[in-house]
């Protein structure tokens, strides 16, 4: 795991900020996806901030916040802080940090941040969250059938009909769910990829268009 720490940016720190964000080498795919791992449920934007400057990376909140208006990063989700009276932060889903690259490569190739807005992040956000919505309504029904399983108490066939009546399920009932919500998150993702190849197919063309100008 790649522990973040609050940290400041060392001399000669490279910039992800106006015109450095082109130049400056960013996160590799493995420091994202061990803060992926590190970090499952998002990261404040001061974490975010942070593994970019203990990486030598300058990143203020200020710029990272532009980009969430501008729509190039998904929103942030409210999640409760654990304990009580701790009230609840914002965090952002860790594939945040892949499209913060992907506007880092945009710009090394000669994209403004309107060009990148326009022709390539447009509905990245939106994808980004059909993918976050998708995962809680599959954990949310998932919840549900366990949760109706464990009233069973272990009724079989032969007192189906009383489980229902008391709110639970028999365990062919269950496998029954279980199959139907598995093939629904499914179907779900390949809307998702449908999606996300359209949104790649208009992307290429933006690029070929940008290489012969």
């Amino acid at each position: 795991m790649v522990p973040v720490t609050r940290n400041t940016a060392r001399p000669g720190a490279r910039t992800l900020e106006g015109p450095g964000l082109a130049h400056s080498a960013g996160l590799s795919d493995a420091e994202i996806e061990a803060l992926e791992a590190q970090f499952p449920e998002g990261m404040s934007v001061q974490e975010i901030v942070s593994a970019h400057l203990e990486r030598g990376i300058r990143l203020t909140e200020a710029t990272f916040r532009k980009y969430v208006q501008l729509g190039l990063l998904p929103q942030s989700v409210r999640v409760g802080r654990k304990g009580k009276h701790r009230g609840s932060q914002g965090l952002y889903p860790v594939s945040a940090l892949r499209q913060l690259e992907e506007i880092r490569r945009l710009m090394g190739r000669g994209f403004t941040i309107e060009e990148i807005q326009r022709d390539f992040l447009f509905v990245r956000s939106d994808l980004e969250e059909l993918r976050r919505s998708l995962d809680r309504i599959h954990e949310a029904f998932e919840a549900a059938i366990r949760a109706a399983s464990e009233a069973d108490g272990g009724a079989e066939e032969g007192v189906e009909e009383r489980a229902e009546d008391a709110g639970a399920i028999c365990s062919r009932k269950r496998a029954e769910l279980f199959e139907a919500l598995s093939e629904a998150r499914s179907e779900g993702e390949s809307l998702f990829r449908r999606y996300e190849k359209l949104e790649k197919q208009l992307t290429l063309r933006a690029r070929m268009a940008k290489a012969v100008v």
